[in-house]
């Protein structure tokens, strides 16, 4: 199977991840990010999770392997959905992927805020994994004619 045939185009992730006061960014090469400062995210692969599709997206662009916390962010439309994880820095060296981005480095979340190649976008899913107010996932064992499924909500649960 190709990469275009596993690929679901209608659903995309981003994982924040913030380690040591910086942030990971990576410099896009195409597209409205080009020349910019962004996160790192992709579209989700057939039958791939979202928590998966982040640490292989996170890994193939950045290096650096992440664990997917609470969910911090959700934008959808009729046509497509993208979630956005805090995510936790596991291990790995930053570095380019040569294709997507011509670079990935830490950033000061500071510095990173105030930037202007870092688009509001960038900046308000920063500042939403640095206030711990995301949406957390609720342990709930559900199940459907579609398989098991995890449930997100807002607000403090335990």
């Amino acid at each position: 199977m190709s990469v275009e045939e596993n690929t679901n185009w209608c659903q995309s992730v981003t994982g924040i991840v913030i380690h040591d006061g910086k942030v990971l960014l990576a410099r896009h090469t195409y597209g409205a990010g080009k020349g910019r400062l962004i996160v790192p995210g992709g579209y989700v692969n057939i039958q791939e999770s979202p928590q998966e599709a982040v640490v292989r997206e996170v890994m193939e662009e950045t290096g650096i392997l992440v664990r997917p916390l609470e969910v911090i962010g959700i934008r959808f439309n009729q046509k497509d959905w993208y979630v956005a994880f805090r995510a936790e820095y596991i291990s790995g060296e930053a570095h380019s992927d040569g294709d997507e981005n011509s670079e990935v480095l830490w950033m000061d979340t500071d510095e990173a805020l105030s930037r202007e190649d870092v688009p509001d976008l960038t900046k308000k899913l920063i500042a939403c994994a640095l206030s711990g107010n995301g949406m957390h996932k609720i342990d709930y064992n559900g199940t459907t004619r579609y398989g098991e499924y995890s449930f997100y909500g807002a607000g403090n649960v335990d």
